[in-house]
């Protein structure tokens, strides 16, 4: 099956390609993109799509490669032990199965999350090369071997915070997402909108975009808080003349905490009112 987006996800044709594409292969999609751009929900959407479960396992800073294959919990078999539970005899019961065992066994071919990979140590991408490549690995407290039947679909998600290993980035096919530009952000408000006055989606994005083009922003707005933004400027029954007779040299835009989320650019945009307020300005 090919994907071709679905009525909750607008895909550009580019985006289509790449996911055809590392499908084809069997090669894990690797999507990086800024904050915003729908990286995580691109996963969720292609398993919609393909009527194929979702298995997602979520990175911290804190995670280990191992933990996606799964982890022997000594401890718990020790307390056991010392109860007298007959459960100590069967090493088994004290495997617990990681995101990539789940995938591997999954009686349906699914696809694998592995959401912002870059927020782990520089070494977790490393550790699960061989993993990735050979789609088994070794249980080595029991002697089995897990190995997937079909090669799962694997989406690999990076917000670029730090740079992956050569040898990791050869293994997989990549794909940038671009901020979409102005055809393709009224398109995806149209999904979330599809009632939505135009004349209010122009002017919100008019000054949308003007809010990116600041120089000096330290967080630029994403789709995700236009969208945030667009709700609360319906919530609120935000007449239409706020937006469309304001002075974007002259005021921060109205409901600004949906788009500006930190102290430096609320204060940039205070600093350019000010300035803008001064005579002769």
């Amino acid at each position: 099956m090919r994907f071709e987006g679905t009525s909750n996800y607008v895909a550009t044709d580019d985006l289509k390609v790449a996911v055809n594409a590392a499908a084809l292969l069997r090669r894990p999609l690797l999507v990086k993109g800024e904050p915003g751009t729908g990286k995580t929900v691109l996963a969720e959407e292609i398993a919609k799509a393909m009527n194929a479960p979702l298995i997602t396992w979520h990175v911290k800073s804190s995670t280990k490669a191992q933990q996606g294959l799964y982890e022997y919990d000594a401890v718990a078999r020790l307390r056991d032990g010392q109860l007298g539970d007959e459960r100590v005899h069967d090493i088994r019961n004290y495997i617990r199965k990681g995101k990539l065992w789940e995938a591997f066994t999954s009686p349906q071919l699914p696809v694998l999350l592995i959401d912002e990979i870059d927020k782990a140590d520089i070494e977790f991408p490393n550790d699960l090369l061989q993993e990735l490549d050979r789609m088994a690995f070794d249980v080595y407290e029991t002697g089995d071997r897990v190995a997937a039947a079909d090669r799962p679909i694997v989406v690999i998600t990076s917000n670029n915070e730090k740079e992956l290993p050569d040898a990791f980035l050869r293994r997989c096919f990549f794909h940038y997402i671009k901020f979409p530009d102005r055809d393709t952000m009224q398109a995806i408000v149209d999904v979330h909108f599809p009632k939505i006055q135009k004349i209010l989606v122009s002017r919100a994005l008019d000054i949308f975009y003007e809010v990116r083009d600041v120089p000096g922003l330290k967080k630029k707005p994403s789709t995700s808080e236009l969208i945030d933004w667009l709700k609360l400027l319906l919530a609120e029954d935000m007449p239409l003349d706020v937006l469309q007779n304001r002075d974007p040299t002259k005021a921060i835009p109205p409901l600004h905490g949906a788009l500006l989320k930190n102290e430096q650019d609320v204060m940039l945009f205070e600093r350019l009112a000010f300035m803008a307020r001064r005579p002769g300005s």
